[in-house]
């Protein structure tokens, strides 16, 4: 296997922990599906999605070639992920932290548009950025070779869950921002949930940068 079953579940834990924080990607999905539908919702989804790819190409050529000339960055880079996982589990958790599903008005459009604006709206996205940049890279595994190929199995790890989940979040967005409106505590809970999941995951890669941080 090209990753091990360790790093693609610890992927996808990771990005269900990250697409449980309302960002510019799912404010705009919710948004677009509650003004003009859940057709038009899911076509912005693919958009979103071309989105991914674009970013995940661009990272994984590109630190692929940056890590084969300077060995060292991977450490820095690690390091740099455990940060940032940490950073946006004490944002989940804190008071008045992010975790509300708040949507805006926006004008209905094509299709063509609607596409259009989810690739721009990812693509402008540092969150989505920094999930390749920073995030991905901590489960590739040097001593198992094949670093670009890791980190495009990783990455369509990724992609599938943040797929899945925004389809579903823009197939209920109605029902789903008027039940959270109604029920705070649960929006207590949902960032309490994605605190754990993002706070574990950034224990256990802190755990493993001086193992695997050395190729």
């Amino acid at each position: 296997m090209i990753i091990s079953v360790s790093a693609g579940l610890g992927m996808a834990l990771t990005a269900i922990g990250l697409e449980l924080i309302p960002g510019p990607n799912m404010l705009y999905l919710v948004s677009r599906s509650i003004a003009q539908g859940r057709a038009a919702g899911l076509v912005s989804l693919v958009g979103t999605g071309l989105g991914f790819v674009v970013d995940m190409a661009l990272a994984d050529f590109g630190l692929t070639v940056v890590f084969v000339a300077v060995p060292w960055l991977y450490i820095g880079f690690k390091v740099a992920g455990v940060a940032y996982l940490g950073y946006l589990a004490w944002r989940a958790v804190r008071p008045g932290g992010s975790g509300r599903l708040e949507t805006r008005s926006v004008r209905p459009a094509s299709r063509l548009r609607l596409l259009t604006m989810g690739l721009v709206t990812n693509l402008l996205n540092p969150k989505a950025a920094m999930i390749y940049l920073a995030l991905i890279p901590q489960f590739v595994d040097p001593t198992r070779g094949q670093p670009l190929a890791q980190g495009l199995v990783l990455g369509g790890i990724q992609i599938s869950v943040s797929m899945a989940m925004n389809a579903l979040i823009v197939i209920g967005a109605g029902s789903i921002a008027g039940v959270l409106a109604k029920r705070p505590a649960w929006v207590r809970w949902q960032r309490r949930v994605t605190a754990a999941l993002l706070g574990a995951a950034a224990v256990y890669l802190a755990t493993e940068v001086p193992k695997r941080a050395l190729p």
